[in-house]
């Protein structure tokens, strides 16, 4: 396995590729080659020996203060490795780096936020959320309600 990196502009199709194969069962929003092309600076992905992407997240600004991680998915061949985790920490670093004060995110995946040192927070905290999801649907709300977490930074 690779150290994790950024995105280069060819990895768009497999970005969004690997994010929307969770999308089915509702573990991810689905992403167009689209966005993942106008947030390339904002993923990270790990690759296999071979070069290919097997895993990503990406930071998905909503005001300079406000961030949130988005499109965390590993290739289920690759589960259970630790790459979540690491492609997690590597989203803190970087939205640190750009001097967010918080990070949060809707996940399902509690524990692997909770470990990673991130603490469940009512979403109704981030209105910018809201009116984004109003976009979406109504059912992305309601996860939302039950599942985010924030990281202070600052």
């Amino acid at each position: 396995m690779r150290p994790i990196a950024p995105a280069r502009e060819y990895d768009a199709p497999a970005l969004a590729a690997l994010n929307n194969r969770f999308n089915a069962e509702g573990l991810t929003l689905p992403r167009a080659e689209s966005f993942v092309e106008a947030h390339l600076d904002d993923y990270r992905v790990i690759r296999d020996d071979d070069g290919h992407v097997v895993g990503c997240v990406c930071l998905d600004e909503y005001s300079p203060s406000l961030v949130e991680l988005v499109s965390l998915a590993v290739d289920p061949a690759h589960h259970r490795k630790g790459l979540g985790a690491r492609l997690i920490a590597a989203a803190v670093d970087l939205a640190r780096k750009r001097g967010y004060p918080e990070i949060f995110a809707v996940s399902f995946s509690d524990d692997l936020f909770r470990r990673s040192g991130f603490e469940s927070k009512d979403v109704t905290s981030y209105p910018e959320k809201k009116k984004r999801y109003d976009k979406v649907s109504d059912d992305e709300w309601t996860v939302g309600q039950k599942h985010c977490f924030a990281m202070p930074l600052a």
